[in-house]
């Protein structure tokens, strides 16, 4: 009894005590060592006065009178400990100047931190930075709804780089319509005047060059590298809006496959990346880790639903333009197989065809009447190999290890005027074809190529012929869901029957006496004149003018007619175009 005796006055020290002291020394010294194991195991070991913060219940026992130093302590040492979790490298260097140690150890001890960016390795990914220039256009762009005038011009700025040769890539879209063309270098304040040398609107790329020698001193052309990986580091340059001075964003290839080209409305090879591409950031380079440029940036996905989504030209469709351009002297375009074709994933299907178990393949649908070898393929022909290149009953073909990509990838490495070897499986039989391949005509044209839009007024009627840019004019950006319904299905789905066959609509009557009654008439299609079918605006147009009937008959789409007397719609034709101020009734791309 008398051991167990307590005394009055202070609390002797516990056992707990000591565990906490000793445990938080330990700590301390560990964290300073690189090499022991045992301070990861410190580092979750916690004072005994800590345990109910972490759910343990420590019944404690509080004598009367002042509160006592122990307690105190423990509260200090807490506090110490939770600093010393929550930075332990602010930590280690206080420990570090309580052992006297220099501004040596502490260096060893606290690592810079991974996400501060450093200029020196920002030069090293990027030594070519110089040749990145910023690229500033004046744009006119045609009035569709008034083809006969331009629309007022307003100004754009975007990106692009030099490359060798002196010349400058860009994207088409930038300068697209263009009045004027300047260049500006990095750090430079004057601006040059360039010229357009190609425009590739399938591909969405544009060659410039500046003729003053002073642009190109001190600048070193950028190397192309070759094609990226997935998670590959790509770094995007150039001068997107928010600033005047150049930008930086970078991130990884996310995904590599054929994507469509807005611009072009085709669909070539493709990378996805994650880094910010914004408006401006237009035709900049997309760099790798080596400082070669691997792509250029032309467009971005905007949706609630998805956040820095990029995309990049690959060098394999630069390069395709670059040569197109030397080998032609003018950018001829990527060219097609001119077919649709169907999967092949059904096994009835395959077996209605007469496909043996190993044998793969896509079956044609239809086959372009315009195509250069439309007579040799036949629909209900299976494509089994392109260029020697098998082809799987989905469409694709083997890419790279353990990827896979759409089989027009091979069409679209070739040139305009190439020849491809194909095989093909009709009625059981293999026959193999040496086809030519050509570029695509489309029945409504997805670019009018930097041209003014032709038209044909008599009588007060216009005639127009329809194209992709003469649509989103008429009906805006969702011209695909508010245009007329059999329009959009020429759009999509009509093939052309001839090299120079065009959709000639009635795109709005002038208003005068002579066409009481037809006012109302707004983009219906004119079939035929006189009992003539219409092929394209200049043959109406030398139709109408050589006339020597006494009337004018205009079939349209949906059983309309139109009736004017000659002689009256000739002179009442002269008193329109007077009205509203028009210089002739006919373009000056019909006359010729």
């Amino acid at each position: 009894m008398g051991e167990n005796k307590r005394k009055r006055g202070r609390k002797p020290k516990s056992a707990a005590d000591d565990t906490t002291t000793t445990l938080d020394f330990q700590y301390t010294n560990q964290t300073t060592s690189t090499t022991s194991s045992a301070a990861v195991n410190d580092v979750v070991s916690v004072p005994t006065s800590e345990a109910s913060d972490l759910g343990g219940a420590q019944p404690s026992r509080r004598a009367r009178g002042r509160p006592r130093k122990v307690e105190e302590q423990a509260e200090k040492e807490k506090q110490r400990s939770n600093m010393a979790v929550a930075s332990p490298e602010r930590r280690s260097s206080r420990h570090v100047e309580q052992n006297g140690e220099g501004a040596h150890s502490m260096a060893v001890v606290a690592e810079p931190p991974l996400t501060v960016p450093k200029w020196e390795n920002f030069v090293r990914v990027v030594p070519s930075m110089d040749a990145v220039v910023k690229v500033f256009c004046v744009h006119t762009e045609p009035n569709f709804s008034l083809p006969w005038q331009r629309k007022r011009q307003y100004s754009s700025s975007s990106s692009g780089f030099i490359i060798g040769g002196r010349r400058v890539l860009t994207n088409a879209h930038s300068v697209e319509h263009h009045t004027q063309v300047k260049l500006k270098k990095r750090g430079s304040d004057t601006k040059y005047l360039a010229t357009v040398l190609a425009i590739g609107t399938e591909c969405d790329i544009a060659m410039l060059s500046v003729s003053d020698d002073e642009f190109w001193e001190g600048v070193s052309p950028l190397e192309f590298g070759d094609l990226p990986a997935l998670q590959d580091a790509v770094t995007v340059v150039g001068y997107p809006i928010g600033g005047d001075t150049i930008s930086v964003t970078s991130g990884v290839v996310s995904r590599m496959e054929i994507l469509s080209y807005v611009h072009g409305s085709t669909e070539l090879l493709g990378l996805q990346i994650d880094a910010a591409i914004n408006s401006g950031n237009s035709g900049g380079p997309a760099f790798n880790d080596k400082g070669n440029c691997v792509g250029i940036a032309f467009q971005s996905l905007k949706h609630e639903d998805v956040e820095n989504i990029g995309y990049v030209i690959p060098t394999t469709v630069i390069m395709h333009f670059i040569k197109d351009y030397e080998r032609n002297g003018a950018y001829t375009g990527f060219p097609i197989l001119g077919i649709e074709w169907q999967k092949m994933e059904n096994p009835d299907l395959r077996s209605l065809i007469g496909m043996g178990p190993d044998q793969k393949g896509v079956r044609i649908r239809r086959i372009e009447p315009t195509a250069p070898e439309s007579h040799v393929l036949k629909p209900s022909d299976v494509i089994l190999s392109f260029d020697g290149v098998n082809i799987a009953n989905d469409g694709t073909v083997p890419f790279r290890h353990g990827e896979r990509i759409g089989f027009s990838y091979l069409v679209s490495q070739k040139y305009t005027g190439d020849s491809a070897l194909v095989k093909v499986l009709r009625k059981s039989k293999i026959l193999e074809f040496n086809i030519r391949l050509a570029t695509h005509k489309r029945l409504i044209p997805a670019h009018i190529k930097g041209r003014p839009p032709p038209y044909y007024i008599i009588a007060g009627f216009v005639f127009s012929a329809v194209s992709v840019p003469y649509l989103r004019s008429e009906y805006g950006k969702e011209y695909e869901f508010d245009a007329p319904v059999k329009l959009l299905d020429k759009h999509l789905h009509a093939m052309a029957q001839s090299i120079d066959e065009q959709v000639v609509v009635v795109s709005q009557v002038l208003v005068a006496d002579i066409n009481i009654g037809y006012e109302d008439i707004v983009n219906t299609q004119i079939l035929k004149f006189n009992g003539k079918p219409v092929r394209n605006l200049k043959t109406l147009a030398n139709m109408v003018e050589s006339c020597k009937d006494e009337y004018l008959k205009f079939e349209l789409e949906y059983d309309q007619i139109v009736v004017l007397q000659t002689k009256t719609a000739r002179e009442a034709t002269l008193d329109i175009l007077a009205t509203h101020c028009i210089p002739s009734a006919m373009s000056d791309n019909l006359k010729t």
